[in-house]
């Protein structure tokens, strides 16, 4: 390679390195402003890391996936790393409440199907692609904000959804395990998925540190 032709590739990686950090930037400001205006629906101020989404990705299966769904995706740091992973054939899908992370997304991602709905209606939403049940639903959703008819709500729509041997996996604050709405989403999602969850170690590589659930449609 030429000093010229080196100089050029160096500069192309310099500006793909500025652009991408540009755009998490935005992510950044985007999800600090949405979580000031919809505390409740956002449940925080910043974007999950690409280690919590490596982890959720990872203990979901999406490999073996036919049909993804995902709750909740906010400005895209997990549905980044779920279209990095899915199969080129498997259809995936995102489900999200908010108009503005709605608008975002659409844009990031224009081939991807986002509904701007609540996760409850995942059922409808499939039926219009065709398909009738998901292999696998990552959540990032702030479960321990919901009030209980709410996360009954959510929780009986994805189990309805998900096929036999189907995923779900979500994940909590490390220190909303100890609140009120923390607990009953534990007990809830116990109950629902009869005690076949599991609870990863604190993810420390995440602001806050989180813990991941998964859970499994197995009876």
């Amino acid at each position: 390679m030429t000093n010229s032709e080196h100089s050029t590739s160096k500069a192309t990686l310099q500006t793909r390195s500025d652009v991408r950090l540009w755009a998490n930037l935005c992510d950044i400001f985007t999800f600090i402003k949405q979580g000031l205006i919809a505390a409740k629906t956002t449940g925080t101020v910043a974007p999950s890391s690409r280690a919590l989404a490596l982890y959720m990705v990872e203990t979901s299966q999406l490999a073996l996936a036919r049909t993804i769904v995902e709750f909740g995706p906010g400005t895209g740091a997990i549905t980044e790393v779920i279209l990095e992973n899915a199969a080129s054939n498997s259809i995936f899908l995102a489900i999200e409440i908010n108009p503005e992370f709605a608008t975002a997304l659409r844009k990031k991602y224009p081939a991807l199907h986002i509904f701007e709905d609540s996760a409850a209606n995942v059922q409808t939403h499939l039926n219009e692609l065709g398909v009738n049940s998901c292999d696998c639903i990552i959540s990032g959703l702030p479960w321990a904000l919901f009030e209980e008819p709410l996360q009954t709500q959510i929780l009986d729509a994805a189990w309805n959804v998900l096929a036999p041997g189907g995923r779900f996996v979500t994940f909590t604050y490390f220190f909303s395990l100890w609140t009120r709405g923390g607990k009953r989403f534990r007990h809830l999602l116990n109950a629902r998925f009869k005690n076949h969850v599991e609870l990863s170690p604190i993810i420390w590589q995440n602001f806050p540190p989180a813990r991941v659930y998964c859970a499994t449609k197995l009876d």
